[in-house]
Parts: structure tokens; sequence; C-alpha cells
């Protein structure tokens, strides 16, 4: 019962700051901002996306059918704006109190370290799936009102009911909020290295950037299977029929690996780390 009240306390606490508010704003302003880009361009009757099919991966299909827009939302969202959010949040989880000056007062609180840092770690992963969540209803939203709705065609040219294109949007954004626990983790991990909320963000983000900037390197290819972000859109093979499992099940074996590895460092440094603030 305590478990479960420290984690409901943290849960309150991180979705009513104003900082949060805005993160899950700007999420759900992107998909307004592609859907009214695509309905701009195409109204002259102009295919989206441009001659040459440049933007994330379903935008030419997007005028076909609105629910195309949540998987071009989160193709969007996912390289960036959704893991820097997840690294905000992550990376102020344990430093963000310190440096509050309120870590002190929850361990004195029968919480103990390990507890504290598993509900911290649980209230990050909510808020990934809160804010994938939000990207794909509000692409949803907006894909309705802008656009035709119906039968879909799979990227292997199928046609599936609207009801089953539903059900794979809701798994599509299931493993797009699977796919970030390793950040998660690592941003968990580098707030616990400092008492600087602001330093720990920043240097999730930060790291977050350059891993991905390698992963565009083709001298490091052998190295890029092990990269957090090499197999993030591979949640596009949930789009065939019938479904390719095999990146989606490398991705998410990854990023387990990533959260045993940095979780664990986290937690050796959190319960040997000197508490003083």
């Amino acid at each position: 019962m305590w478990t479960l009240g420290l984690f409901r306390s943290e849960l309150v606490t991180t979705f009513r700051r104003w900082r949060t508010i805005a993160l899950l704003a700007v999420l759900a302003g992107v998909p307004v901002l592609v859907g009214v880009a695509v309905k701009i361009e195409t109204s002259g009757g102009s295919s989206a996306g441009g001659g040459g099919g440049a933007g994330p991966a379903f935008i030419t299909q997007i005028t076909n059918n609105g629910l195309f827009l949540v998987f071009t939302a989160l193709a969007a969202t996912l390289p960036f704006f959704l893991p820097m959010a997840i690294g905000v949040i992550a990376g102020d989880a344990i430093a963000g109190e310190s440096n509050a000056g309120t870590l002190r007062y929850l361990l004195v609180a029968p919480a103990g370290r390990t507890r504290l840092l598993l509900t911290k770690y649980a209230t990050t992963m909510t808020f990934c799936l809160v804010a994938t969540l939000v990207v794909a209803a509000s692409a949803l939203a907006v894909g309705a009102l802008l656009f035709p709705l119906g039968e879909l065609t799979t990227i292997s040219g199928t046609r599936i009911s609207f009801a089953e294109g539903l059900g794979r949007a809701l798994l599509i954004a299931l493993v797009v909020a699977a796919s970030l626990i390793g950040v998660a983790a690592l941003g968990l991990f580098v707030s616990t290295l400092t008492n600087s909320g602001i330093a720990a963000m920043a240097t999730t983000v930060g790291l977050l950037i350059t891993v991905q900037i390698l992963d565009q390197i083709p001298q490091l290819d052998a190295l890029q299977p092990y990269f957090f972000s090499h197999y993030w859109l591979s949640f596009a093979d949930l789009m065939r029929d019938p479904v390719y499992w095999d990146d989606v099940q490398r991705n998410l074996g990854l990023q387990c690996l990533y959260a045993a590895v940095f979780g664990s460092a986290a937690w050796a440094r959190f319960t040997a780390k000197d508490i003083t603030a």
C-alpha cells in the first residue's frame, strides 16, 4: 500500500507540473501541424510529400485515409520529440529532487532507495505511454477532421478494415512507448550522477542526439544495431500483412537490455550515493 501511495503521489506530482503539461501540449501539436500542412499542400490536387516522396513514412497515404496521420505523427515524433520529452522527465527524476532539497525527506519516509528508484522509473514509463497516446489521439482526431476514414491499404498491398487499422494503430503506439524504455533508464542513470536537474536533462538529451547522429554514419554500421535508436522505426512492419516481427522483436529486446544495464547502474549509484540535499 505504501508503494502504491508513493507511485500515485509521484504521478500526481509529475503530471501537475507546468513543464509536463507543456511537453504534452507540444507533442499534441505536432500531428496538428502535420495534418494542416498536408491538407494545405494537397488542396491544389498535388500529392503529399511532394514528387520526391520526402517526409515521414505513410505521409503520402494521409489524404486517402486520415488514420495514416497516426502512423506519420508517431514516425515524426519518435526520432526527437518523444525521446526529448522522456529525457526531460527521466533526467529530472532524482536530480530534480536533490536540487529542490526534497530527496532527503523522501528517503526519511519508509520508502527506501530501491523502492523510490523503481517508483521514479515506473512514473517515467507511465509518462512514456501517456505521451505516445497523446500523439496518437491527437493525430486520430485531426485525421478524422481533415481527411476521409475507411479501409486501409497495408504496406504489403492488402486491404484491412478500419477497425483492424485502429487495432494496429493502438499496437504501434504501445510499441513506440516500449521503444523508449532504454532512454528512460539512461536518463534515470544520468539523474543519479548529479544534483542539478537541468544538467541531467541536458546531458540525457545530448546523449540522445549524439547516438542518433552516430546511427547515421555509414562507417559505424557494425555498431549501429546496438544503438538504442537503431530499430525505433521498425514499428512500420506492423503495417505489413502478415506482420513482420523480426525487427520489432530486436528493438524490444535491445530496449530491455538497455533498461537492465542502465537500470542496474542507476541502482548501484543511487544506493551508494551520499544524499546531502
